[in-house]
Order: structure tokens, then sequence, then C-alpha cells
């Protein structure tokens, strides 16, 4: 009887030390840095390689370990249960639910979980030989439960591709990167610039582009030694050209030909034909991926692009300084005017011209104000007014209050944003009431 307590006994604790084997293991493989597993896999670490190929196929690792632990479990319990019958007697069947339950979560998951989280690319490492055996040994019953499991719940409505992916890709690297700032590992520039890479996905040429109403452009029609004077009294390497109506662009105008143009005709601007110097534009739709317009930049060579809308009008221009640019943020040389679109305060709010982009201001001010619906702070105040203010009105949305501080005609030109300490939900206009009749918006 002493030898088979024992035994019993000895039997309950390999069981729960294998389902601690199980329970940890689960965690240190979903939790390892693929990052670093591939890493050490380039560099020769055998284990892992084991461990890259137990997570591509992690639908039946989680089987196989999901369906071990369950089973040791459940040994354990009927093994405590049959014991404690035979000591207690009818009373055995809840002393040995109150023990399993205690023993399971502390040993056998709190305990286990707990070290794994903390040591998981070791553990992982360590466990991957066992785990590849048990993956193998397991693989029939885990692809009988998986087609069990689909099946089901094709039967609810929902099905299950085989290729899918919980956390995509981009957004998995997007939340690694949002981690380790918030920990101190990534300064702000550096996750600033990281994910301007993963933006280009998500952005069209729309979002980013300089609009019509900030274009340098030069009247085609002027004489030459006026476009000349023009050319060269702007900071920029590339004009458009206009003729009839400022969006009517018929040429690019490139600063470097231009001056050869002017040493060959030694100096005689008269002689200087303007618009056969000029290439002819290039038009964009405005709804062109940034991805994609970043790819045609450099397949044609040519870094200078005119946006158009679903008619056919002007709506900006895009250069390609203007894309590397949403990555590593503003790139300024000698001949550039210093910005003065946006002016952070010393009491956190932002004094802002009502062009900026709301992505320049939440780069700027580490915020998060939503540019789903408009792409300029101003465009965003008339999109949540409903309609267009007057100097002196305030609203609060977004957590932030938005004053108006100067209008031209139907356009926002000047605003003042602050954080507030606690978010408002809804649009409180304060100050002068909107002009609600007009509600047409200018360029």
């Amino acid at each position: 009887m002493t030898l088979a307590l024992g035994l019993t006994l000895g039997a309950i604790v390999g069981l729960l030390i294998v389902s601690a084997f199980f329970s940890g293991s689960e965690t240190a493989l979903t939790a390892a840095s693929r990052a670093r597993m591939h890493a050490l896999e380039e560099d020769g670490v055998a284990r892992a390689g084991l461990v890259n190929r137990l997570l591509d196929s992690r639908e039946r690792l989680i089987g196989a370990l999901l369906l071990g632990n369950n089973l040791v479990n459940i040994a354990a319990s009927a093994l405590t249960t049959s014991l404690f019958l035979t000591i207690f007697g009818e009373a055995g069947v809840v002393y040995a639910t109150l023990v399993m339950t205690a023993l399971v979560v502390v040993f056998a998951e709190v305990l286990p979980k707990t070290y794994a989280i903390l040591n998981a690319d070791r553990m992982a490492l360590s466990v991957a030989p066992a785990l590849k055996i048990l993956v193998a040994l397991l693989a029939p019953v885990t692809a009988a439960l998986q087609f069990l499991v689909r099946h089901t719940l094709r039967l609810f409505g929902s099905s299950i591709d085989d290729d899918a992916d919980v956390l995509a890709a981009h957004e998995e690297i997007r939340g690694a990167i949002e981690l380790h700032h918030k920990e101190g590992g990534v300064v702000k520039g550096d996750r600033d610039m990281l994910g301007g890479v993963l933006d280009l996905r998500d952005l069209d040429v729309s979002d980013i582009m300089v609009h019509r109403t900030k274009m340098v452009a030069i009247d085609a029609e002027l004489p030459p030694a006026e476009i000349i004077d023009q050319a060269l009294r702007s900071s920029h390497t590339r004009l458009p050209l206009w003729k009839g109506e400022r969006e009517e662009i018929v040429g690019i105008l490139h600063a470097r030909t231009l001056l050869q143009a002017l040493r060959d005709s030694r100096g005689d601007v008269s002689k200087i034909d303007v618009m056969a110097l000029a290439t002819p534009p290039w038009f964009v739709p405005d709804t062109t991926a940034l991805k994609a317009q970043l790819a045609a930049f450099l397949k044609r060579k040519n870094h200078f692009s005119i946006v158009v809308d679903e008619y056919g009008e002007v709506m900006g221009l895009l250069t390609l300084e203007d894309i590397i640019e949403e990555i590593v943020g503003d790139i300024t040389d000698e001949t550039d005017v210093p910005a003065t679109d946006a002016h952070p305060q010393a009491d956190g709010s932002l004094m802002v011209e009502g062009l900026v982009p709301i992505r320049d201001v939440n780069r700027l001010m580490d915020w998060d104000l939503p540019d789903e619906e408009a792409t300029t702070v101003a465009g965003l105040v008339i999109h949540e007014a409903q309609t267009i203010p007057n100097p002196g009105q305030t609203f609060n949305f977004h957590g932030f209050r938005f004053e108006v501080l100067r209008r031209h005609r139907n356009r926002i030109t000047r605003l003042r944003v602050v954080p507030l300490s606690e978010p408002h939900g809804k649009i409180e206009p304060e100050g002068k009431t909107a002009d609600k009749s007009n509600t047409k918006t200018g360029s």
C-alpha cells in the first residue's frame, strides 16, 4: 500500500513537471523574438533554426502543446482524485479538486510562464529539440484536431485561412518600435524615421504633396529676362511654368538648364527660348500610393511630378525630396528659407498655419490627431465644425482646443492648438457664432 501510494505521488509530481514544461514552452515560443532568432540562425546557431521552423508552423506547435498539456493535467487530476478517494473517502473528490487547482495554477501555469516570459529567448532555444520530437509524434492527432476545428467553425459561418496571420508584419514591427520607444530603447527621431518608412504603404501622394496654393510657379508668357530673374530668386531648382492660368502647367524649368543656356548665349537673354528649355510636366493622380510613386521616381529618374485630381485639375506638386522628408524629417540647405509654419509654445500649445499637414503636427508635437478625414489642420477643424469658422472661435475635440486666429476669405490661415487635460468627444464652440451660410472652401 505504501509503495503504491509513493508511486502515485511520484506520478502526480512527474505529470505536474511535464505540465509546467508544456506551459513554459508555449509561452517561451510565442514570446521569443523572431528577429533575434533569425539573426542567431544566420550566425549558425542550429537551435535558432529549430525555433524558426517551429514558429513557421505555429498552429501545429500550439496544437501539440495544448494537447500534451491537457493530457498530463487530466491524468494528474485523475490520479489525485483516486488517491484522495482512497485516503478520505467520498470527501476526497473535493479535496482533490482544491489541491490540484492550487498545484496546477501555481506550479504548472503561473510559475513556468513567468519564468518563460522573463527568459523567452533562452528557454525557446533550450526546449526546441524536445518540441520538435513532440510535434512530430503528435502531428497526426493535431492534424485531425485542426480539421475538426476548421469544419466546426464553418458550420457557424466562420472560416480560418490556412495562411491567415493574426498580426500583419508591418503592424508587428510598428508595435515593437512604439514599445521600445516607450521603454527608452528608441529615441523619438529614430522612431519617427522607422515609422515613416512603414507609413509609405498607407499614404497617397495627396497626403504629402505641396498644395497648389503654396506652389512656386512662373508665367511662361513673361519676358525671358523676368523669367530668369524669378528663377534665380527662387530657392528651388525645378520650377513649373504656366500659361493662361496658374493651374495650367505647360513645362518644368530646371535651374541648371537655364544657367547653361545663359552661358551659351553669353548673357544675351533675348536669345533664350524658355519653353524650349523646359521639359514636359509629369502628371500623376492624387490617389497614387506613395510607395508606388517612390518606385516610379526611381525608375523614371525623374524627381518632380504634378499631382492632379480625377478631373485633371492640378492639386499640387510632389518631389522625391518630399517623400524622403516623410521618412527622415525636414531637409534644409543654405538656400532654404526657415520654415515658420508651426511654432511650439512654452505652455505646450502650438501656433500653426492652416495648411500644415496633420502628420507634420503629430510628428513635431508627438500628438495623435486623426488624419483620416482631413490632411491639414484647417481641414480637420472645418470637417469637425461642419462650417468655416471666424477668427476668435474655438472648438474642443479629440482632446485639443483649436482657436482660429486668422482667416483669409474661405481659408483658415492660422490657428492655436492647445492640448486639453481631458479629451472632449463633442465639439464645443465658443466665442462668436460661425457663419453657417458660407460653407464653400477656397483654394
